[in-house]
């Protein structure tokens, strides 16, 4: 019998989705092909202490027995402070990198994989760190012409005490309600939905706790979509799937906590906008040059109309996540999705190889 792959799990993290990437990576580690991987964990605590495999194991021992549901707060002297982990990972046939938002879904965990030169699920550094800059990442679609809501970005002095001038901009070209979001970041960390310009501060302080720039962008009506797209040199849309919360709004806690969303898939959209969203989904993709998977969202305003939202380089694999759930609905399991998105990992990895040699 053929030795199997070792598949390293590389997880946790600084990020404020420390706890979304514990539970990601859980369903990772117990649904991958046994037969096909080992697997091997390495976990982050949330100050940057990266884990050996065998207490990574122990603190997930902890986990499972909800006695906490996190990695610990150790604090971490940097990646290469950790001479046994960096054994660990250089001994991969390929890493998947479940670390959710900053230090990890932004470029820097893709940088360090690729100056390893190790294989890795998931989009480059650059589709990453344009995909968790929202400022950016709107800017690619702009150029590409994928409709999205109208936006404007703080920074800096502008976050950390709003001039009247800016208050009065935000009132004059966005309006009320409105989306008040750190510019890096995702799951919803940070988001606030301001109703009057009474609510614009807070909004705006609550999301510069996170990031020194921040994302005002206008709120619409319409259904909250969301399309997976799976691929390399041809990405693919899944079905579409509909959020509707049991909140004003898609907050952190009714997608990781609570699980009271109710989440429709299909998504009930006419055929004609299904089509429209899963274009624009593999477009953006394309734009941002991603490649194994992303997560699209979108809004689909009453008159059919369709603006996206963002895009997501590394969308949660939790068991109530909608992007392993969109391609269940297409017939590709959990496991066959993990070894899928392995599959597009290593042949990536092999065209870099002799694209630099």
């Amino acid at each position: 019998m053929s030795a199997r792959q070792r598949l390293v799990v590389v997880f946790g993290g600084r990020s404020a989705e420390h706890e979304v990437s514990v539970t990601s990576a859980r369903g990772v580690m117990r649904e991958a092909d046994a037969e096909r991987f080992e697997v091997v964990p390495v976990g982050i605590t949330k100050r940057g202490a990266w884990l050996s495999a065998e207490e990574t194991r122990a603190r997930l021992a902890r986990v499972e027995a909800g006695e906490r549901r996190d990695l610990g707060d150790d604090e971490g002297g940097g990646a290469f402070a950790y001479p046994e982990v960096l054994a660990t990972l250089r001994s991969a046939d390929v890493v998947f990198p479940i670390v959710h938002g900053t230090f990890g879904e932004d470029g820097t965990m893709q940088g360090l994989l690729e100056m390893a030169d190790l294989p890795y699920v998931g989009p480059g550094v650059a589709a990453s760190a344009v995909g968790m800059d929202k400022e950016l990442m709107r800017a690619v679609f702009t150029a590409h012409q994928i409709p999205q809501t109208d936006y404007l970005v703080l920074r800096d002095d502008e976050v950390q005490s709003p001039s009247r001038d800016t208050l009065d901009a935000i009132a004059s070209t966005i309006g009320f309600p409105c989306f008040v979001k750190p510019a890096n970041g995702g799951s919803s960390v940070g988001v606030t939905k301001a109703r009057s310009r009474e609510d614009i501060g807070e909004a705006i302080a609550a999301a510069g706790q996170f990031d020194r720039k921040v994302l005002v962008e206008a709120a619409i009506e319409g259904r909250e979509v969301e399309c997976a797209v799976l691929g390399h040199h041809d990405p693919q849309p899944s079905p579409l799937g509909e959020i509707a919360p049991s909140t004003e709004f898609y907050d952190y806690a009714a997608k990781y906590l609570d699980d009271t969303a109710a989440l429709i898939v299909p998504a009930q959209v006419d055929e004609g906008v299904a089509r429209l969203v899963q274009e624009y989904a593999v477009r953006a993709f394309r734009a941002l040059d991603c490649s194994g998977l992303s997560r699209v969202d979108f809004f689909v305003e009453p008159d059919g109309g369709v603006k996206c939202i963002e895009l997501n380089t590394l969308p949660g694999f939790t068991p109530i996540s909608m992007y392993p759930r969109l391609w269940q609905e297409a017939g590709v399991s959990y496991t066959d999705l993990i070894s899928r998105l392995v599959d597009f990992a290593l042949q990536r990895h092999a065209e870099r190889r002799v694209a630099y040699a």
